[in-house]
């Protein structure tokens, strides 16, 4: 445990060697200079980056030095091309699979007196690198029609990846294996589950792309390892003339989506940020054909600010809140509170099945299950990058990430009394996540390396209570549990329904080491990837 802290401390110590910074853990920057055959700069010149298989393009004109720099590029092999009037276009193929810059120089032909225009066909992006993974850019995830607003990043992922099996209210399980998916959000980790029940998630709208590696990923990802989902977030470095969409729709079940983003910088800060609100009368799936019971909202936040101080050094900073409130589906039995042949309180001649339910207390007919859960979630993410040299790049992020859970029950308990359910209960919970994490990348000649190392600490704390509105549950037991749990029978008229439930408090925390070292060596059409990794 020492040796491991004392090395992680030994990799944090490098962020004090001077050098530079440039975009976060997921993606890299393509720079370079266009000229003419006298090699003078060529400004006003265009150049363009893009990838026909994950839709990803982008373009920019140079400065008057001819320079041009691509940040926030996603990890993935591109066309580039320059072009300039009265030149002939060069064309060149770049392998983006690092945050070490790659730098391009285009020396532009002298182009003939008369202009031909030739149409073909780019040639197939091959990929030798020796994991399996999909990747979606942003121009051809616009284009799916995602099921559901509320976790779009989940059905993102279940609609764009081989291998995925869709659930209920946003879950997916990546290879058939229940639940054992993570993401990592520019580097940041989060595998604690991310669906409509449990968390709320980034919106798609913050997301530039995504790679889905399914089966055995790169050492430097650990925890959930069956589905590794890399995304990288919006950016609006570069962006020197304000660029947004402003969206809004109406659909069934009174569904409302209203949404606006903006990316708007300079080659020195860029900001991108994102607005949406969504109202639904189906926010969870419901249990039955009809909906019952089913309303929700939910408000998403999210903003990243990018700054280079010097040439040296990129500063990046994600901030994200959302919230969400919503209604737990009904049942028919809960909606019109009828005997079937499961409910305990149905017994005897006084109760048929399809009669109302009474409240034991009052004996007037229950009303509808009425339970609802609210779920608040807040991210912060600071992020530094620095080049060592032309080379070397070290990078140091952290993190915290919030969630506050919220199960409300019915305003009169006894309206939770269902054939499957006996007690009332609401619930507080919070998890908090924090951490540190550090790696320096290698590129030189063949090889590839990253060697890393994270920290991160995860506070658990639970607030429950219940109450048991069965009167049939403790009938006639005399058994010392059923006598632990006399008080907290709210079917006794002697006990205030109010006040007699049973509290329960538990907190715990979880510190989480990981050190990890990989290379990847590529020759010629050939690729092999080396890693070790150690988690504690």
């Amino acid at each position: 445990m020492m040796k491991l802290a004392l090395a992680f401390a030994c990799v944090l110590l490098l962020c004090y060697v001077p050098g530079s910074l440039h975009g976060q853990e997921n993606s890299g920057t393509v720079r370079g200079t266009v000229v003419d055959p006298s090699g003078g700069a060529i400004s006003g010149s265009t150049v363009e980056i893009e990838n026909p298989v994950s839709h990803y393009n982008r373009s920019a004109q140079t400065d008057s030095q001819g320079h041009f720099e691509f940040d926030n590029v996603p990890f993935n092999n591109y066309h580039t091309t320059a072009a300039a009037k009265g030149f002939q276009t060069s064309v060149e193929d770049v392998n983006v699979r690092s945050t070490v810059p790659i730098d391009l120089n285009y020396s532009l032909k002298i182009g003939a007196s008369t202009t031909t225009v030739t149409v073909e066909s780019a040639s197939d992006l091959v990929e030798n690198v020796p994991t399996t993974h999909t990747d979606v850019d942003r121009a051809l995830f616009d284009k799916l029609p995602l099921e559901s607003q509320s976790s779009s990043l989940s059905s993102l992922v279940t609609l764009a990846s081989p291998g995925v099996a869709a659930d209920s209210n946003g879950l997916f399980h990546g290879l058939g294996d229940h639940a054992e998916n993570s993401f990592s959000i520019d580097g940041q980790p989060i595998t604690d589950q991310q669906s409509k029940v449990f968390s709320n998630q980034l919106p798609v709208d913050a997301i530039q792309s995504i790679e889905v590696i399914p089966g055995a990923p790169p050492a430097e990802f650990g925890g959930k390892t069956s589905l590794v989902i890399v995304a990288t977030t919006r950016s609006g470095l570069g962006y020197t003339t304000p660029h947004g969409d402003v969206t809004a729709s109406y659909g069934t079940f009174g569904t409302t989506n209203d949404a606006f983003n903006l990316s708007y910088g300079g080659q020195k800060w860029g900001n991108f940020i994102s607005v949406g609100g969504l109202n639904t009368g189906r926010f969870l799936d419901p249990p039955e054909f009809a909906v019952l019971h089913a309303k929700g909202n939910q408000e998403n936040f999210f903003d990243r600010l990018d700054f280079k101080p010097t040439d040296a050094d990129t500063i990046s900073l994600n901030l994200q809140f959302t919230r969400s409130w919503f209604q737990t589906p009904n049942t028919w039995d809960q909606q019109l509170q009828t005997c079937t042949v499961l409910s305990a309180m149905c017994s005897g001649a006084a109760y048929a099945p399809g009669s109302v339910v009474l409240n034991p207390l009052t004996g007037n007919p229950l009303g509808p299950t009425d339970q609802r859960s609210q779920i608040r979630t807040f991210n912060i993410a600071p992020t530094w990058t620095h080049i060592l040299n032309p080379h070397t790049v070290l990078t140091v992020g952290a993190w915290v990430r919030h969630d506050q859970y919220n199960y409300y029950p019915s305003p009169d308990p006894f309206n939770d009394l269902g054939p499957l359910q006996d007690e009332t209960f609401s619930q507080l919970r919070f998890l908090t996540n924090a951490g540190i994490r550090a790696d320096v990348t290698y590129v030189k000649g063949i090889h590839n390396i990253k060697v890393g190392g994270t920290f991160q600490h995860t506070f658990l704390t639970e607030n429950d209570t219940f109450g048991i509105v069965n009167p049939g549950l403790l009938a006639g037991c005399t058994s010392d549990a059923c006598v632990t749990l006399q008080p907290y029978d709210l079917t006794n008229p002697a006990t205030d329904p109010n006040r007699a439930q049973f509290p329960y408090r538990g907190h715990t925390d979880i510190k989480e080491e990981a050190l990890y070292a990989e290379d990847t060596i590529t020759t010629g059409p050939w690729s092999i990837m080396f890693g070790i990794r150690g988690d504690l």
